[in-house]
């Protein structure tokens, strides 16, 4: 997980949500990913698909039986698709994301007897330092957009009105 934490902040740094993802197969690091739909104008680049993508590749095989996936937020119902696809043995994610996360926070897709391949779910490994990442990053967002419209509005202020020029 720690690994992971390393790739979100990757995306932070890009200015990407930080979410980053490690996929491994026994003791080998197959493959990283971090989130970036913002820079790749591509909703399915989360940190999850990226790492999928990669070991795929890594691989030469679009099914991965045998890996696990370290993720530091919960997987969304499109990673869970894909985590499903790709047969990945086991999920293990930090934070639990209460409005999009399908392990169980707003659904669980992975509890679904009707699907013909279980990926079996730890949550909360490294919660607290996955969750801190996320919310520093959203409170600085937050801040910079406070200060913009700060100053949007006090340079509205500075510049002379119609009525102050005709004088």
């Amino acid at each position: 997980m720690r690994l992971a934490l390393e790739a979100a902040e990757t995306a932070r740094a890009a200015g990407e949500v930080p979410v980053g993802a490690v996929l491994v197969r026994g003791d080998e690091v197959v493959a990283t990913g971090f989130n970036h739909p913002i820079g790749a104008h591509d909703p399915s680049a989360h940190a999850e698909m990226a790492a999928l993508r990669a070991a795929g590749t890594a691989l030469s095989n679009y099914r991965l039986p045998g890996c696990e996936l370290y993720v530091t937020l919960e997987p969304c119902l499109m990673c869970a698709g894909a985590i499903m696809h790709a047969r990945i043995a086991r999920v293990v994610y930090g934070a639990r994301d209460p409005k999009t996360g399908a392990c169980g926070s707003v659904v669980d897709a992975f509890s679904n007897g009707q699907l013909n391949h279980h990926t079996s779910v730890a949550g909360g490994v490294l919660e607290t330092e996955c969750g801190d990442a996320l919310r520093s990053f959203f409170a600085e967002r937050r801040r910079a957009s406070r200060e913009a419209r700060r100053a949007a509005v006090a340079g509205a202020d500075a510049e002379p009105s119609a009525a102050d020029n005709k004088q």
